[in-house]
Parts: structure tokens; sequence; C-alpha cells
């Protein structure tokens, strides 16, 4: 579920770059009201601001919506005791049990012994 997400976020992301492309800026307008161009354009004469600008607004929704459901993922995702950083109790635990390659130590002498110190 969570890959088919995020495959419809970088498409609404891709599709969203697109659109606010294809959007003419605020100076594109003075031209516009000479005649220039406007019989050219594909939406008619009024242009395509309202088309587009509704297109982006329904885009920038869903974008917002997948990119929550995402973050919500993302955090149910750290609630499994196996995944993210362990916890130091946990490494604490793993750092104190001795190995077969301990020949001199067993389970009674399991603190570390620090070279200089006077408990020998």
């Amino acid at each position: 579920m969570q890959v088919a997400i995020l495959m419809i976020h970088v498409a609404i992301a891709i599709a969203l770059v697109v659109l606010i492309l294809l959007q003419q800026g605020k100076g594109a307008e003075a031209g516009a009201a000479f005649g220039g161009g406007a019989s050219q354009t594909v939406f008619g004469s009024r242009g395509s601001g309202g088309f587009l600008s509704k297109a982006t607004g329904l885009l920038a929704a869903a974008f917002f919506a997948t990119s929550l459901a995402l973050a919500w993922f993302a955090s149910q995702a750290g609630e499994a005791p196996e995944a993210g950083i362990p916890d130091a109790r946990l490494i604490e635990q793993q750092n104190n049990v001795p190995t077969l390659d301990d020949e001199g130590s067993s389970m009674d002498n399991a603190a570390p012994v620090l070279e200089g110190s006077d408990e020998q």
C-alpha cells in the first residue's frame, strides 16, 4: 500500500510541476490585451487561467494528502521492534555477553577490568 501511494505521490509531483510551468505569468496579460497571440491559444481568448489554476489546486491538495499518508506510514513503521536504531539497553546487553572466543572469561566474570585499575 505504501509503495502504491509513493508512486501516486511521485506522479502527482511531476504533473504539478508540468501544470505550473504551463501557466502564464502575470506580465503575459498585457501582450494579450493588444491581440498578441490570443487567437493562437488552445483554450480560447480568455486563456487557460481558470482550468490550469483549478487543476493545480486539486493536484496540490492530492499531493498534500499523499504526503500525510506517507508520513503516517513512516510513523507506524517506527513502532516495530526490529525497525530503526536499537535501544541503548539492548546494545549494552549485547556488549556484555561473553563469547566462545573469550578463553579465560566465564559467565561470572562479565564485567571487563580496565588496565591500570586496582581491581585485579
